[in-house]
């Protein structure tokens, strides 16, 4: 079974599989980041050296990175299956995952503004994805 949008394009079950792996695998690489940022402290001139050597042997830095790599590899074999023009716009969902955990994870403010931006960004891939 096949999910068909207008204009002759076609997503199969498994091309959204890749692209929703894409996604989460990114946002966990987010997540992670994030993490080891907060293990690492607050960068300065004085810091920045040593911060920037602890990277490489901080476990959710590497973690991080490591789902980043997941994400940026089941894109790419999304982008030998789906055109662009659909791939990229469903992307940035990243966006929307990250904000929410953002608020889930690290208890970040979620105003009106930034509640309407999501909306607006869930919407522009729906538009985007379906013409």
């Amino acid at each position: 079974m096949a999910i068909s949008l207008p204009q002759g394009t076609v997503v199969t079950p498994q091309e959204f599989s890749l692209l929703l792996v894409a996604v989460i695998a990114s946002s966990l690489g987010q997540l992670f980041l994030k993490l080891g940022a907060l293990q690492l402290g607050q960068v300065t001139s004085a810091n920045a050296l040593h911060l920037i050597l602890s990277m490489a042997t901080t476990p959710t830095v590497l973690l991080g990175l490591f789902a980043y790599g997941v994400g940026a590899v089941a894109y790419i074999l999304v982008l030998t299956r789906v055109n662009l023009s659909v791939a990229a716009p469903s992307a940035s969902l990243i966006y929307v995952a990250s904000v929410v955990m953002g608020v889930l994870v690290f208890k970040e403010d979620l105003s009106l503004g930034r509640l309407v931006g999501l909306g607006l960004i869930m919407a522009g891939v729906v538009l985007v994805a379906s013409r």
